[in-house]
C-alpha cells in the first residue's frame, strides 16, 4: 500500500487547499476529518484522481503516513486543538510530528511543545498567512516548536510557501515553542493596522472631499503602482470598483459599517501590554472594530452629538497626496510597533528571532505582502539590533518627509469631525518616541503624592529613587 508523505486533519477550506497545494507539488497526502461524510464528498469531488488517500478514522490516517509521521492539524484554536491532539497520541510513537496550523495563541504552542517532547514525540506550531487563495497558490508560512521536527518539514513546506519574485519561498523555521505562532499573531496586529489605516484614508478622502467609490478606486489603483503598492491597496481598489449586483449601488456603499475580528488582534496588544511595549496604533485598530460593533448605539448618538458643519477649502488634488503621505507614514509606524514586539518577545522567551527572515517571509503569499518590505529586510539586514524600524535611515528620511502630511490630514479629519483612531494614534506614537520630555515627569509625581511609589531625579543617575513628602503638618 502506498505511503503518504503527510497528513492532515481538518476538511474545511483552509485544510482542502493546503492538501492539494501539497499534492500539486508532488506530495501525497492522506486526510481526515471528524465528520467523516467530509472525506468521502472530498475524495468524490475536489480530490478525485489525486493522490490523496481519504481515511475514515484517526487510526487509519496514521496507519498511512511514512516514519516519522507528519501530521497537521487545521481545525479552530483552543480546546479543539487539544482534544484531538489527545486523540491522535495513542496511534503516534517517538519522534512523529504533529503541527498545528490554526491561528493557536503562542501562549498553547508553548505549552504543548514542551508536553509533546516529554512524550517523545515533536511538535510546530506554524502561522499560515495568505487566506484561501494563499492556502491553495501559495501561503506565507511561520514555523516555530521542536527544532528537531524542522529538518522533517522542510521541503514540503518550502515547496507550497509562496515565492517571491527570485524565487525565494516565503517560508523559514522562526524558533522555538511558540515563536512562530507569536511571528503569526503579530503579522494580524500589524494587518489590523493597516486595515484600518486604509479604511481611514477612503473614509477622510470620500467625507472631506465627497469622492465616490470610482474615483477613490482610481486613486487607490495609482497608489498601488507607488510605493504603497501591497496585497490590501490592491484589494480595496478592487472594493471600490465592485457594483452590488442587487441593487446596482457600489458594493462598499452597501455593507453594513461593522467589522469582525477572531482575536488576534486583541492578542498581539494584549502581548505589547504584558511586555511593556508602546503599540497604539495595533491596539485602536482593534478598539475601530469594538466601537464599529455598536452600530444602534452610534446611529442613536448621531442624532444627539452633533459637530458643527465644516467644509474641506483646501486644494483637493493636493490633500489627495497628503492622505497618500500620510497613510504610508502611518503604516511605517504600524510595523515600526510591531517589530519592536517581537524583539521584546524574543528577549522574554529567549526566541533567536532574524527580523529580516520575518520580513522575508512577509513579502509574499500573507495578507500584509508589500512592496516596502524588502526595505524592512534590508534594513534589519544592515543593522540586525535596529531599536525602532523609524530610526533605519530609509524609513527616517520618510518619516521626516511625511510627517507634515499626517500632520495636515489628521487636523483636517478633527476639524471636520471625521471618525479616524489610527492615523492620529501613530501621529502620537511618532511624537512620542522622537520626544527627549515627555509629561511622565508630572505622572510619577503623582503618584509619589498619593501613593509613595518614589520618582528618579534629572539630576541623579538612574536607578536611583527618591521619594518626597508632598504634604506637610
Amino acid at each position: 500500500m502506498q505511503k503518504a508523505d503527510i497528513g492532515l486533519i481538518g476538511l474545511a477550506v483552509m485544510g482542502e487547499n493546503l492538501i492539494l497545494n501539497m499534492e500539486s507539488k508532488g506530495f501525497t497526502v492522506a486526510v481526515f476529518n471528524r465528520t467523516v461524510q467530509k472525506v468521502d464528498d472530498f475524495m468524490d469531488g475536489r480530490a478525485r484522481g489525486r493522490n490523496i488517500i481519504g481515511t475514515h478514522s484517526i487510526e487509519e490516517l496514521c496507519s498511512s503516513l511514512e516514519r516519522p509521521r507528519r501530521i497537521m492539524l487545521m481545525v479552530k484554536a483552543g480546546k479543539p486543538v487539544d482534544d484531538l491532539i489527545e486523540q491522535v497520541i495513542p496511534h503516534l510513537e517517538k519522534g512523529d510530528i504533529l503541527i498545528d496550523g490554526g491561528n493557536s495563541h503562542f501562549p498553547d504552542t508553548i505549552r504543548r511543545t514542551r508536553a509533546l517532547e516529554e512524550k517523545g514525540l515533536l511538535f510546530i506550531g506554524t502561522g499560515v498567512s495568505g487566506g484561501e487563495e494563499g492556502a491553495l497558490k501559495g501561503p506565507s508560512i511561520m514555523p516555530g516548536g521542536s527544532p528537531k521536527a524542522w529538518p522533517h518539514v522542510k521541503k514540503i513546506f518550502k515547496k507550497i510557501a509562496a515565492k517571491v519574485e527570485d524565487g525565494t519561498p516565503c517560508c523559514e523555521w522562526v524558533g522555538s515553542d511558540g515563536a512562530g505562532h507569536f511571528v503569526k499573531m503579530v503579522h494580524n496586529g500589524i494587518e489590523y493596522g493597516d486595515m484600518q489605516l486604509i479604511s481611514e484614508a477612503y473614509l477622510i478622502m470620500s467625507l472631506a472631499l465627497g469622492l465616490k467609490p470610482a474615483e477613490l478606486q482610481k486613486i487607490f489603483a495609482e497608489w498601488n503602482r507607488g510605493e504603497l503598492n501591497s496585497y490590501l491597496i490592491e484589494i480595496t481598489a478592487d472594493i471600490l470598483g465592485k457594483r452590488d449586483d442587487i441593487t446596482g449601488k457600489p458594493m462598499v456603499d452597501v455593507i453594513l459599517d461593522t467589522a469582525g475580528q477572531k482575536g488576534t488582534g486583541k492578542w498581539t496588544t494584549a502581548a505589547a501590554l504584558d511586555l511593556g511595549i508602546p503599540a497604539p496604533t495595533i491596539a485602536e485598530a482593534v478598539f475601530a472594530r469594538c466601537i464599529s460593533a455598536i452600530k444602534e448605539e452610534r446611529v442613536k448618538a448621531s442624532a444627539l452629538l452633533k459637530t458643527p458643519a465644516v467644509r474641506f477649502k483646501g486644494d483637493p488634488k493636493a490633500f489627495v497626496e497628503a492622505v497618500r503621505e500620510a497613510l504610508y507614514a502611518a503604516k511605517i509606524c504600524s510595523y515600526a510597533q510591531g517589530f519592536a514586539i517581537m524583539a521584546a518577545a524574543a528577549g522574554e522567551y529567549g526566541w533567536k528571532l532574524n527580523f529580516g527572515e520575518i520580513a522575508l517571509l512577509w513579502r509574499g503569499g500573507c495578507i500584509i505582502r508589500a512592496r516596502f518590505l524588502e526595505k524592512i529586510k534590508e534594513a534589519f539586514d544592515k543593522n540586525p539590533g535596529l531599536g525602532n524600524l523609524m530610526l533605519a535611515p530609509y524609513f527616517r528620511k520618510i518619516m521626516l518627509k511625511n510627517q507634515e502630511s499626517l500632520r495636515a490630514v489628521v487636523i483636517e479629519a478633527a476639524r471636520m469631525g471625521i471618525p479616524v483612531q489610527a492615523l492620529p494614534s501613530a501621529l502620537a506614537y511618532f511624537d512620542s518616541y522622537r520626544s527627549a520630555r515627555l509629561s511622565a515627569n508630572m505622572i510619577q509625581a503623582q503618584r509619589d503624592y498619593f501613593g509613595a511609589h518614589t520618582y528618579e531625579r534629572t539630576d541623579r543617575k538612574r536607578g536611583e529613587f527618591f521619594h518626597t513628602e508632598w504634604i506637610r503638618e
